[in-house]
């Protein structure tokens, strides 16, 4: 079991490893290719007037063969045409010194006032490639001379190495580590379809039903949780072989300089989408997770339960507390990931927490008894106090409890209606089916009858009930003859009282109730009616009497 569970950690730690290596090369390549506003080179503008957003300074890459070589910067407005006209300056001269083998570079720069031209040559060509500003040397934060210098060594190992990527011998090497890459994404996905198929297989056997079963509540904790995980790993799986191979076509169409300005434009038109899918599948992986421990938590609230751990009540809580958890989890995973999804896609998400943090002080203040309301249901449900399927009575009201969440309590009474209580508005609560009930019977004997002959055949009839199985499973303590309770108008009262399952007593009641008639008429025990006696003085009648003879 625990070779097991390590093959299966290290597995998952495999498949992470894949994700970030192949979230790597997705994004970083983009990076050197996006124009980077750069705060601290700003023009000054004139007191109380906003800056023009064309004028904001930017840096952008100059590439050559979809490789960049070197930044530069700029006005926003003016700096793509800037690039462009460096760029086709240095296709011609890449063109002109790629097919001329014996060619000798040399690049050379002349200072033009406070400037810095750079020059190349080859033979007897020269080229005018780009002037080198104060911008461009403040990107760096050296002086023009120095940046002038750095821009020329970075152009000759440029040219150089785009020279020797047009070589056939280097295409025909890119050729064969293509194939591999290639190869490898073929038996990557198809050992991650075997394994997927494995996983979709062990999902099917662990899946949980839609309802707890009755006396069998860790086992159908233990599938959830099962579940749970298992359906990350499929998912996971699913997200590797899509990783693998979007990953390596792009790997791919990065080795070969006719195809890697492809992969530039790929990357960064599927930049944000791609930030977008993968925040939204942790955030379902972060949701299952938190599943998976929620049933583990509830798991464990069965094993420390030692009074009648196969009761429905145990379910009934179970059930409560893990759906309400799981739509508290549910909010929370989803509200982060919405942050982090407009953080990822370039928006500023102070001012949005900010204003989310006034709306919900000024709520706070308009909604106190939504407060009180979510305050005590927590309570409610933390203290077990009752759970959807109890019976309890609440002030006038009582019923069965149908919902209950942070906020309200639903119940439906004898008569069909359902009844909404705030949580705030419960005080005291008496719950009817809260591990165990009882059948609280009084039976009235008229005062003629033989007492003791009543006694007795109450008390075989409890016992002949807890005998046969179908009942036996309904009462859990052998019924208690009290004795005499109580003289009133319909005869003497005896107290009985039977233990029963939560929400049995009734059904019990009602069961009892019938044997003992049946077993009174066979003894000619009447069950009294309410009755009334009426006693009068002989003197008090003499007087009356007396009274009419006079008149």
């Amino acid at each position: 079991m625990n070779l097991k569970r390590l093959k299966i950690q290290f597995a998952s730690v495999i498949i992470a490893g894949v994700i970030l290596v192949t979230g790597f090369f997705l994004v970083a390549p983009v990076f050197s290719q996006i124009p980077i506003p750069l705060n601290n080179i700003t023009k000054p503008t004139p007191n109380n007037q906003k800056p023009d957003a064309e004028k904001t300074i930017i840096s952008q890459c100059v590439e050559l063969q979809g490789r960049c070589l070197f930044k530069i910067a700029g006005e926003k407005a003016d700096l793509s045409s800037r690039v462009e006209e460096i760029e086709q300056r240095l296709q011609d001269l890449n063109q002109t010194y790629a097919h001329d083998e014996k060619a000798q570079l040399k690049i050379n720069q002349e200072q033009v006032g406070n400037l810095r031209d750079i020059y190349a040559s080859i033979g007897y060509k020269e080229f005018r490639l780009m002037t080198v500003t104060n911008l461009d040397a403040n990107l760096e934060k050296v002086d023009i001379a120095k940046r002038a210098d750095q821009i020329v060594e970075q152009l000759k190992q440029g040219l150089e190495r785009a020279k020797l990527e047009q070589q056939a011998s280097f295409i025909y090497r890119q050729a064969i580590i293509a194939l591999g890459i290639g190869a490898a994404m073929i038996i990557s996905s198809f050992m991650l379809a075997r394994w997927k198929q494995k996983l979709k297989r062990s999902l099917a056997k662990v899946e949980p039903s839609k309802s707890l079963q009755s006396g069998a509540v860790k086992t159908e904790l233990d599938r959830r949780q099962k579940w749970h995980i298992k359906e990350v790993q499929y998912r996971l799986v699913q997200l590797t072989s899509g990783a693998i191979w979007s990953g390596g076509i792009l790997l791919i169409l990065g080795l070969f300089p006719q195809t890697r300005a492809t992969q530039g434009l790929l990357i960064a038109g599927l930049k944000i989408p791609i930030r977008v899918t993968i925040i939204a599948l942790i955030t379902y992986l972060a949701i299952r997770l938190s599943y998976a421990l929620i049933a583990r938590f509830t798991k464990v609230i069965t094993n420390h339960s030692l009074i009648y751990p196969e009761n429905r009540r145990l379910e009934l809580r179970v059930k409560t507390i893990s759906s309400i958890t799981k739509s508290v989890i549910t909010i929370i995973c989803i509200g982060i990931g919405i942050l982090i999804t407009l953080s990822a896609v370039g928006l500023d998400i102070g001012p949005v927490l900010a204003g989310a943090g006034i709306i919900g002080l000024a709520v706070s203040f308009a909604s106190q008894n939504l407060i009180k309301d979510a305050l005590n249901g927590f309570l409610i449900i933390f203290e077990d106090q009752y759970a959807v399927g109890d019976v309890i009575a609440v002030g006038n009201f009582s019923g069965l409890v149908e919902n209950i969440n942070l906020r309200i309590t639903q119940l439906r009474d004898s008569e069909g209606r359902l009844i909404t209580i705030p949580n705030s508005e419960i005080k005291a609560v008496a719950n009817l089916s809260s591990q165990w009930s009882r059948a609280d019977l009084a039976i009235p004997v008229a005062y003629k009858a033989d007492l003791n002959k009543a006694l007795d055949l109450i008390s075989k009839t409890a016992q002949q009930m807890n005998q046969e199985p179908s009942w036996k499973k309904y009462i859990l303590e052998p019924p208690e003859v009290l004795g005499v309770d109580n003289f009133d108008d319909r005869g003497v009262i005896i107290r009985v009282w039977i233990k029963t399952q939560p929400l049995k007593q009734w059904e019990v009641s009602r069961e009892f109730r019938r044997r003992l008639k049946t077993t009174f008429d066979q003894a000619g025990i009447p069950i009294p009616p309410p009755q009334q006696e009426l006693w009068f003085d002989s003197s008090v009648w003499a007087n009356i009497e007396e009274s009419a003879n006079k008149v």
